[in-house]
């Protein structure tokens, strides 16, 4: 099977996204050791871009992910580390999208 990238626009209730972002970058080593990691970390607008792109906002962030299989994205999600991610952030979020793409 194919490397699967994925984009998670993470959307965090009125400003709580510093607070998330913390959650997140906490997890973030336990996310590169596992099998099949090839690339997991997020983005958010960039400011000096303002003028000519647009904007997710000052809430949201994305998370950019990059797998050696669908496969290895299934065992990610399914992994303890991510469950306890979930529960600690459950209250915190108010929207999140998870795209899931193959190379075109």
């Amino acid at each position: 099977m194919s490397i699967v990238h994925v984009l998670a626009v993470i959307t965090a209730k009125p400003g709580k996204r510093s607070e998330v972002l913390t959650n997140f970058n906490s997890n973030v080593p336990a996310v590169h050791a596992e099998d099949g990691c090839i690339e997991y970390g997020a983005v958010v607008d960039c400011a000096d871009a303002a003028s000519f792109a647009a904007a997710y906002g000052p809430d949201t962030f994305v998370v950019i992910e990059k797998w050696a299989s669908l496969d290895h994205l299934k065992a990610h999600a399914a992994a303890p580390h991510m469950k306890a991610y979930a529960e600690k952030n459950k209250d915190l979020l108010a929207d999140r999208k998870v795209h899931i793409m193959s190379p075109a």
